[in-house]
Protein backbone atom coordinates (compact mmCIF):
# COMPACT_ATOMS: atom_id res chain seq x y z
CA UNK A 1 0.00 0.00 0.00
CA UNK A 2 1.54 3.37 -1.01
CA UNK A 3 2.57 5.89 1.60
CA UNK A 4 -0.26 8.34 2.24
CA UNK A 5 0.72 11.39 4.34
CA UNK A 6 -2.85 12.72 4.27
CA UNK A 7 -4.21 9.50 5.78
CA UNK A 8 -1.55 9.62 8.51
CA UNK A 9 -2.46 13.20 9.35
CA UNK A 10 -6.19 12.48 9.43
CA UNK A 11 -5.60 9.41 11.60
CA UNK A 12 -3.39 11.35 13.98
CA UNK A 13 -6.02 14.07 14.38
CA UNK A 14 -8.75 11.48 14.91
CA UNK A 15 -6.77 9.69 17.63
CA UNK A 16 -6.19 12.92 19.52
CA UNK A 17 -9.78 12.66 20.72
CA UNK A 18 -8.77 9.67 22.85
CA UNK A 19 -6.11 11.58 24.82
CA UNK A 20 -8.46 13.12 27.47
CA UNK A 21 -9.80 9.72 28.52
CA UNK A 22 -6.32 8.19 28.58
CA UNK A 23 -5.03 11.06 30.72
CA UNK A 24 -8.00 10.83 33.11
CA UNK A 25 -7.36 7.14 33.60
CA UNK A 26 -3.64 7.70 34.13
CA UNK A 27 -3.89 10.70 36.46
CA UNK A 28 -6.66 9.41 38.70
CA UNK A 29 -5.29 5.88 38.91
CA UNK A 30 -1.83 7.21 39.81
CA UNK A 31 -3.31 9.55 42.43
CA UNK A 32 -5.38 6.81 44.10
CA UNK A 33 -2.58 4.30 43.71
CA UNK A 34 -0.06 6.65 45.35
CA UNK A 35 -2.19 7.04 48.46
CA UNK A 36 -2.69 3.28 48.72
CA UNK A 37 0.98 2.61 47.95
CA UNK A 38 2.13 4.91 50.75
CA UNK A 39 -0.07 3.04 53.21
CA UNK A 40 1.29 -0.29 51.98
CA UNK A 41 4.87 0.97 52.21
CA UNK A 42 4.34 2.02 55.83
CA UNK A 43 2.89 -1.40 56.58
CA UNK A 44 5.91 -3.05 54.98
CA UNK A 45 8.47 -1.08 56.95
CA UNK A 46 6.60 -1.54 60.22
CA UNK A 47 7.91 -4.23 62.50
CA UNK A 48 4.47 -5.70 63.11
CA UNK A 49 3.80 -8.95 61.28
CA UNK A 50 0.03 -8.41 61.24
CA UNK A 51 0.64 -5.28 59.14
CA UNK A 52 3.53 -6.58 57.08
CA UNK A 53 1.96 -9.89 56.01
CA UNK A 54 -1.24 -8.44 54.42
CA UNK A 55 0.86 -5.86 52.57
CA UNK A 56 3.23 -8.57 51.33
CA UNK A 57 0.33 -10.69 50.12
CA UNK A 58 -1.30 -7.76 48.32
CA UNK A 59 1.92 -6.74 46.59
CA UNK A 60 2.74 -10.33 45.63
CA UNK A 61 -0.75 -10.88 44.19
CA UNK A 62 -0.89 -7.77 42.03
CA UNK A 63 2.73 -7.90 40.90
CA UNK A 64 2.51 -11.58 40.10
CA UNK A 65 -0.56 -11.45 37.84
CA UNK A 66 -1.01 -9.61 34.52
CA UNK A 67 -2.81 -6.29 34.57
CA UNK A 68 -5.10 -7.49 31.78
CA UNK A 69 -6.26 -10.40 33.94
CA UNK A 70 -6.93 -8.00 36.81
CA UNK A 71 -9.03 -5.78 34.55
CA UNK A 72 -11.05 -8.77 33.37
CA UNK A 73 -11.61 -10.03 36.92
CA UNK A 74 -12.91 -6.66 38.09
CA UNK A 75 -15.01 -5.95 35.00
CA UNK A 76 -16.38 -9.41 34.27
CA UNK A 77 -15.82 -11.31 37.51
CA UNK A 78 -17.31 -9.06 40.19
CA UNK A 79 -20.71 -9.12 38.52
CA UNK A 80 -20.95 -12.84 39.41
CA UNK A 81 -21.57 -11.99 43.07
CA UNK A 82 -25.26 -11.16 43.80
CA UNK A 83 -24.35 -9.35 47.01
CA UNK A 84 -22.14 -6.95 45.10
CA UNK A 85 -24.79 -6.33 42.45
CA UNK A 86 -27.13 -5.14 45.19
CA UNK A 87 -24.54 -3.04 47.02
CA UNK A 88 -23.79 0.66 46.84
CA UNK A 89 -20.68 -0.09 44.78
CA UNK A 90 -22.56 -1.59 41.86
CA UNK A 91 -23.48 1.73 40.14
CA UNK A 92 -19.73 2.28 39.80
CA UNK A 93 -18.49 -1.26 39.16
CA UNK A 94 -20.95 -1.85 36.35
CA UNK A 95 -19.28 0.96 34.39
CA UNK A 96 -16.20 0.10 32.34
CA UNK A 97 -14.47 3.38 33.26
CA UNK A 98 -14.57 2.77 37.00
CA UNK A 99 -13.51 -0.86 36.60
CA UNK A 100 -10.50 0.16 34.53
CA UNK A 101 -9.65 2.92 36.99
CA UNK A 102 -9.84 0.51 39.93
CA UNK A 103 -7.67 -2.09 38.22
CA UNK A 104 -5.02 0.46 37.22
CA UNK A 105 -4.95 2.03 40.69
CA UNK A 106 -4.70 -1.30 42.50
CA UNK A 107 -1.97 -2.47 40.16
CA UNK A 108 0.21 0.62 40.36
CA UNK A 109 -0.17 0.68 44.15
CA UNK A 110 1.60 -2.69 44.39
CA UNK A 111 4.59 -1.55 42.33
CA UNK A 112 4.76 1.92 43.84
CA UNK A 113 4.66 0.53 47.37
CA UNK A 114 7.93 -1.32 46.82
CA UNK A 115 9.50 1.78 45.29
CA UNK A 116 8.43 3.83 48.32
CA UNK A 117 9.61 1.13 50.71
CA UNK A 118 13.03 1.22 49.10
CA UNK A 119 13.12 5.00 49.45
CA UNK A 120 12.15 4.87 53.12
CA UNK A 121 14.76 2.23 53.90
CA UNK A 122 17.47 4.19 52.06
CA UNK A 123 17.57 6.90 54.73
CA UNK A 124 20.66 6.30 56.91
CA UNK A 125 19.77 5.07 60.39
CA UNK A 126 22.38 7.39 61.88
CA UNK A 127 20.47 10.46 60.76
CA UNK A 128 17.28 9.17 62.34
CA UNK A 129 19.07 8.40 65.60
CA UNK A 130 20.69 11.85 65.59
CA UNK A 131 17.32 13.53 65.07
CA UNK A 132 15.80 11.61 67.94
CA UNK A 133 18.79 12.45 70.11
CA UNK A 134 18.06 16.12 69.44
CA UNK A 135 14.58 15.66 70.86
CA UNK A 136 12.56 15.41 67.63
CA UNK A 137 9.25 13.58 67.88
CA UNK A 138 8.61 10.59 65.61
CA UNK A 139 6.24 12.55 63.38
CA UNK A 140 8.70 15.41 63.02
CA UNK A 141 11.55 13.02 62.21
CA UNK A 142 9.38 11.38 59.57
CA UNK A 143 8.39 14.72 58.03
CA UNK A 144 11.72 16.56 58.23
CA UNK A 145 14.30 13.77 57.83
CA UNK A 146 12.87 10.62 56.28
CA UNK A 147 10.33 11.88 53.71
CA UNK A 148 12.56 14.49 51.95
CA UNK A 149 15.40 12.01 51.46
CA UNK A 150 13.10 9.13 50.55
CA UNK A 151 11.43 11.18 47.81
CA UNK A 152 14.78 11.94 46.20
CA UNK A 153 15.74 8.28 46.19
CA UNK A 154 12.48 6.90 44.86
CA UNK A 155 11.76 9.56 42.24
CA UNK A 156 13.62 7.90 39.31
CA UNK A 157 11.91 4.56 39.90
CA UNK A 158 8.54 6.19 40.46
CA UNK A 159 8.84 8.14 37.21
CA UNK A 160 9.25 4.85 35.38
CA UNK A 161 6.10 3.53 37.05
CA UNK A 162 4.14 6.60 35.95
CA UNK A 163 5.29 6.12 32.37
CA UNK A 164 4.28 2.46 32.52
CA UNK A 165 0.84 3.46 33.78
CA UNK A 166 0.35 5.89 30.90
CA UNK A 167 1.06 3.03 28.50
CA UNK A 168 -1.10 0.63 30.53
CA UNK A 169 -4.18 2.76 29.91
CA UNK A 170 -4.23 1.18 26.45
CA UNK A 171 -5.55 -2.02 28.07
CA UNK A 172 -8.76 -0.19 28.95
CA UNK A 173 -9.74 -0.61 25.29
CA UNK A 174 -10.32 -4.31 25.99
CA UNK A 175 -13.40 -3.44 28.06
CA UNK A 176 -14.97 -1.08 25.48
CA UNK A 177 -13.36 2.20 26.57
CA UNK A 178 -12.56 4.39 23.58
CA UNK A 179 -9.25 5.88 24.57
CA UNK A 180 -6.35 6.10 22.11
CA UNK A 181 -5.94 2.37 21.50
CA UNK A 182 -9.70 1.81 21.44
CA UNK A 183 -10.14 4.48 18.80
CA UNK A 184 -7.21 3.01 16.86
CA UNK A 185 -8.86 -0.41 16.83
CA UNK A 186 -12.08 1.15 15.55
CA UNK A 187 -10.22 2.95 12.75
CA UNK A 188 -8.47 -0.26 11.77
CA UNK A 189 -11.79 -2.07 11.45
CA UNK A 190 -12.95 0.70 9.12
CA UNK A 191 -9.79 1.23 7.03
CA UNK A 192 -7.90 -2.11 7.27
CA UNK A 193 -4.64 -0.19 7.62
CA UNK A 194 -3.21 -1.31 10.98
CA UNK A 195 0.39 -0.19 10.40
CA UNK A 196 -0.41 3.46 9.82
CA UNK A 197 -3.05 3.63 12.56
CA UNK A 198 -0.92 1.98 15.22
CA UNK A 199 2.08 4.07 14.16
CA UNK A 200 0.05 7.21 14.87
CA UNK A 201 -1.15 5.78 18.19
CA UNK A 202 2.42 4.93 19.14
CA UNK A 203 3.56 8.45 18.27
CA UNK A 204 0.93 9.89 20.61
CA UNK A 205 1.96 7.64 23.49
CA UNK A 206 5.60 8.44 22.81
CA UNK A 207 4.89 12.18 22.98
CA UNK A 208 2.90 11.86 26.20
CA UNK A 209 5.61 9.83 27.87
CA UNK A 210 8.34 12.17 26.66
CA UNK A 211 6.54 15.06 28.35
CA UNK A 212 6.08 13.03 31.53
CA UNK A 213 9.76 12.05 31.56
CA UNK A 214 10.88 15.66 31.16
CA UNK A 215 8.57 16.80 33.96
CA UNK A 216 10.06 14.23 36.31
CA UNK A 217 13.54 15.23 35.17
CA UNK A 218 12.79 18.83 36.13
CA UNK A 219 11.42 17.75 39.51
CA UNK A 220 14.48 15.61 40.16
CA UNK A 221 16.77 18.47 39.15
CA UNK A 222 14.97 20.85 41.53
CA UNK A 223 15.34 18.39 44.42
CA UNK A 224 19.07 17.84 43.81
CA UNK A 225 20.83 21.19 44.55
CA UNK A 226 24.28 19.77 43.88
CA UNK A 227 23.31 18.96 40.30
CA UNK A 228 22.28 22.53 39.58
CA UNK A 229 25.85 23.70 40.20
CA UNK A 230 27.25 21.67 37.32
CA UNK A 231 24.54 21.19 34.71
CA UNK A 232 20.92 21.62 33.76
CA UNK A 233 17.98 19.29 34.28
CA UNK A 234 18.85 15.62 34.21
CA UNK A 235 18.47 13.87 30.90
CA UNK A 236 16.56 10.72 30.16
CA UNK A 237 19.63 8.59 30.90
CA UNK A 238 19.38 9.68 34.54
CA UNK A 239 15.92 8.18 34.67
CA UNK A 240 17.63 4.79 34.34
CA UNK A 241 20.03 5.51 37.16
CA UNK A 242 23.04 6.57 35.09
CA UNK A 243 24.62 9.37 37.10
CA UNK A 244 27.02 11.80 35.49
CA UNK A 245 30.09 12.94 37.39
Amino acid sequence: MPFDPLFLWQTFIALLAGIPLALKLAVFSIAVGTVLAFSLALMRVSRRWWLDFPARFYIFSFRGTPLLVQIYIIYYGLSQFPGLRHSLLWPFLREAYWCALAALALNTAAYSAEIMRGGLLSVPAGQIEAARACGMARVLVFRRIIIPQAIRQMLPGYSNEVILMVKSTSLASTITLMEITGMAAKLISETYRPVEVFACAGAIYLTMNFIAARLFALIEWSLWPERRKTRGPVDLADQKGELHV
